[in-house]
């Protein structure tokens, strides 16, 4: 019985070598195949790819110098900018400086002349007005004393003359 396990044993592992051999004929002819299709297409991708990256190399070789001196233009034209920024600045801090003088003389002139029109005024009613009243309140008591010296009294004020609440507002 023993040489007849030995038998089945060996006739199970030869049918299990075989179906490895097959596996690994199939493993071998799948990679075969997949290499096959990775070197198309690897050819295909440089075919197509190399001439592109060739005219990129060549378009920044020929745009370099340009981009140069776009940059070296655009540092130029930001310092004159800058430049002419500064000259404008303190031209318009002159002017306000300028302005401002001349607002605070302006100020000052209509200051004086307020004052000197207050002053004459002053002036003006010390030495006008305040005479004619007095001379205003001695003809009224020279009149009432005329009337009274002559009997005739005066009931009804001319105009409203004579008032003392109008000679409070003048």
């Amino acid at each position: 019985m023993d040489d007849n396990l030995l038998r089945i044993f060996i006739a199970v592992t030869t049918f299990a070598v075989v179906i490895q051999a097959g596996i690994l004929v199939g493993l071998y002819l799948a990679v075969r195949k997949s290499t096959a299709k990775m070197e198309a297409l690897a050819t295909e991708v440089t075919s197509k790819t190399l001439p592109t990256v060739q005219t990129v190399q060549n378009m920044l070789v020929e745009l370099r110098p340009k981009i140069e001196v776009l940059t070296t233009n655009a540092a130029e034209s930001s310092n004159m900018v800058r430049n002419q920024l500064a000259r404008i600045d303190a031209t318009l801090t002159d002017a306000l400086d300028r302005t401002r003088l001349q607002v605070i003389r302006a100020d000052e002139l209509l200051n004086r002349t307020m004052d000197k029109v207050e002053e004459t005024s002053e002036v003006v009613h010390k030495t006008v007005i305040s005479p004619l009243r007095q001379v205003n309140g001695l003809m009224a008591a020279l009149s009432t004393g005329v009337e009274v010296f002559l009997g005739q009294k005066r009931r009804h004020p001319r105009n409203g003359a004579g008032v003392p609440q109008d000679e409070m507002f003048i």
